[in-house]
């Protein structure tokens, strides 16, 4: 083999067995030297496989005896369609009045402030004017020239009749005493409209509250210039027995919202009151951004409702859906949400959120979305969630 010599030994069989013995262990040799020099198996170099470990659901709540915890059937409840947006207070506008001064000056008083309640002819400030100081000044000399005026024409009339004067010289008596009653009215006329009394004749006029209402702006303070007819009203005051209630509604809902009909406003300060109001006017431009369109709603004020709160105003529609209705007991409010619990086979109940709707007799809640007729949920919602704390 090779070059590889063996030795003859005696007896032919001896060899031969020698041989083949000598063959077997070298290649047993070349087996190991080959193995050393292999990659071995890949399965059994890869790393472990990794075991995932679900994380506990929050939401189930286990308990050791369900039978404790009544379920109840939610029942079928026949409403009309529903559209809930949002929206804000404003006051309205053909009720809100600016004040303003037609004497310009500089305020020595202000009897009023942002947000108090007012009285028609209440005073609100007053103003130190030099269009009053002229006014009287052109006043008094009015009423002087017409006095002179009518003296003299006295005078025309009786020297007139033992024929001293020809009629010429009365009829100029009689055009000058006439041309001095209309300077005096019209001056008596220019400060009335400045506010000033012609019985107490002074530098300081008083503005009053045209009607009345809530001051619902103030752009003037102490020692402040006023400008007459000036873009910059003094106050503005609003009539807040009616406001408006202006939502968002998008372009694919407006075909649920019709003019003149009744809309639910429910304050977010205060979700337990509704109010009524009706649609008024659809906005002429739709918001590009937003895709929205303003619906204006007018609501009687109650008393509690304020400029700018936030509201929500449900409108109903014409077609009739089939809800679910469950106990009131049922429903847990948690977090600004609405939940029930609903069975979930091995002992533990579910938490599931729902949209609550209307308060219905018996003490039932409507149930929007969330659930469907026929689910169980648990009876007392409460109850069950005091015993998942403890």
């Amino acid at each position: 083999m090779n070059g590889l010599r063996f030795p003859r030994m005696a007896g032919g069989a001896s060899g031969t067995i020698f041989a083949a013995a000598l063959c077997a262990a070298m290649g047993a040799i070349l087996t190991m030297g080959g193995c050393g020099s292999s990659k071995g198996d890949p399965a059994a170099e890869a790393p472990p496989r990794a075991q995932v470990e679900s994380e506990q659901d929050l939401s189930v709540i286990r308990v050791d005896h369900p039978e404790k915890f009544p379920l109840s059937t939610a029942t079928e409840h026949a409403s009309f369609s529903q559209l809930a947006v949002t929206g804000t207070v404003n006051p309205d506008i053909s009720r809100t009045v600016p004040v303003i001064s037609l004497a310009s000056g500089r305020i020595v008083e202000i009897g009023a402030r942002l947000g108090d309640t007012v009285k028609k002819g209440q005073v609100l400030l007053k103003v130190r004017s030099d269009d009053i100081s002229n006014g009287f000044s052109n006043y008094q000399k009015a009423v002087a020239d017409e006095i002179l005026a009518r003296n003299q024409l006295e005078r025309s009339k009786q020297l007139y009749e033992h024929g001293a004067i020809a009629q010429n010289d009365l009829e100029i008596a009689q055009d000058t005493e006439d041309k001095a009653k209309v300077d005096l009215k019209t001056n008596a006329e220019h400060l009335r409209l400045l506010g000033a009394d012609l019985d107490h004749p002074t530098g300081i006029v008083d503005i009053v509250a045209p009607v009345s209402g809530v001051i619902t702006d103030q752009q003037v303070t102490n020692a402040a210039g006023v400008q007459a007819l000036s873009s910059t009203n003094p106050f503005t005051i609003s009539d807040l027995s009616y406001v408006w209630v202006v939502c968002d509604v998008y372009e694919n809902d407006m075909t649920n919202v019709h003019m003149g009909e009744t809309a639910e406003i429910r304050l977010n300060a205060n979700p337990g009151q509704v109010l009524k109001g009706t649609i008024s006017n659809f906005g002429a431009i739709l918001d590009p951004s937003l895709r929205t369109e303003k619906v204006r709603i007018e609501v009687r004020n109650p008393g509690y409702l304020r400029v700018g709160m936030f509201v929500t105003a449900t409108f109903h529609g014409l077609n009739k859906e089939m809800r679910a209705a469950v106990p009131a007991s049922a429903v847990l409010h948690l977090h600004d949400r609405n939940w029930v619990y609903a069975p979930a086979g091995d002992n533990k109940f579910r938490r599931v959120e729902i949209v609550a709707g209307d308060m219905l007799p018996d003490n039932m809640q409507e149930v929007v979305s969330g659930i469907k007729p026929g689910q169980q949920v648990v009876r007392n919602a409460l109850v069950l969630q005091n015993a998942s704390e403890q």
